[in-house]
């Protein structure tokens, strides 16, 4: 069965809400555009729609040939969709959660991190290293359960266009009814924030429910307004560092790291992370943050 990728049809509203937004920031506040770091996020899309391009025949390649040693065939009916995109979230989460943590990941998740502004172009900021990263090993299992390749990109495609209005100030809370069971722009603000109560909170991509069930949920207060970027910021507007600069960081550790246990490591263990402990990793900087705030009151 041919399904068209929704993303697609959806790039220009893509563009019309963008430029809707910054009508908006200009008249409210205009700090929450920065024309260079907007330059940035749109060429960083534009390369990673590219890089998608010269790479999707062979990850859909592999779709198929895995798909072939399925355990049920599953149909295209209406509820298969349903049950695919809830189920195409789930492996989001864990996707997500793992790019976070493990720090291979981490080299192609951290671009859409970069930018110390949160508007809808920041939902545009995406890797050019996705398929050197195999993030799109993740839902191999699906394919491994039945449901069919081009079902899994229809849904992704719409998980993807869900996830991009969350990225946006102008919308402070959603009801709570659908604050508890959605991902909302509350929500994922804390997700980019780099205050240290946030750090590696709200994974979800459509539903925030996972967030809750696996212990990773954290509201947003209106005593810790958010800060975005990544713990230690780029410092420039380089399309090119933006893109590259933790797998270079990555080739210098392991490069300089004495024996393969620790060059392993640079590779697989948290972002921060180094074989003397010099670093700071998210789980540092929160219990530091946690013993501080605790001496305060």
């Amino acid at each position: 069965m041919d399904l068209p990728d929704p993303v697609h049809y959806a790039v220009p509203g893509f563009i019309a809400l963008v430029l809707a937004e910054m009508i908006v920031a200009r008249v409210k506040d205009r700090t929450r555009y920065e024309p260079k770091d907007t330059l940035v996020s749109l060429a960083l899309g534009l390369g990673s729609t590219v890089a998608g391009a010269l790479t999707v025949g062979l990850v859909f390649a592999l779709s198929l040939w895995v798909w072939q040693f399925r355990l049920f065939d599953i149909g295209y009916a209406w509820y298969w969709f349903v049950l695919a995109f809830v189920l195409d979230d789930l492996f989001y989460y864990v996707f997500h959660r793992s790019a976070h943590r493990v720090r291979w990941f981490w080299a192609s998740h951290v671009i859409h991190h970069s930018s110390q502004h949160y508007n809808l172009s920041t939902a545009l900021r995406q890797t050019w290293t996705g398929f050197v990263s195999l993030s799109f090993l993740f839902r191999l299992p699906l394919l491994l359960i039945g449901f069919p390749p081009a079902m899994l990109v229809f849904v992704a495609g719409l998980n993807l266009i869900y996830q991009f209005w969350i990225h946006t100030e102008t919308i402070d809370r959603m009801p709570r009814w659908f604050e508890a069971v959605m991902n909302t722009p509350s929500h994922h603000r804390v997700h980019h924030a780099t205050n240290p109560r946030y750090l590696d909170t709200n994974y979800a991509g459509v539903f925030i429910v996972w967030d809750r069930l696996f212990g990773t949920f954290e509201p947003e207060r209106a005593d810790d307004r958010p800060r975005y970027g990544i713990v230690k910021n780029l410092g420039s507007f380089n399309l090119l560092w933006a893109a590259s600069h933790e797998w270079i960081g990555i080739a210098q550790d392991v490069w300089r790291a004495p024996g393969l246990r620790a060059k392993f490591g640079y590779l697989v263990m948290p972002p921060g992370w180094s074989h003397d402990g010099s670093r700071d990793t998210s789980e540092t900087i929160k219990a530091r943050w946690r013993t501080s705030d605790t001496k305060a009151h």
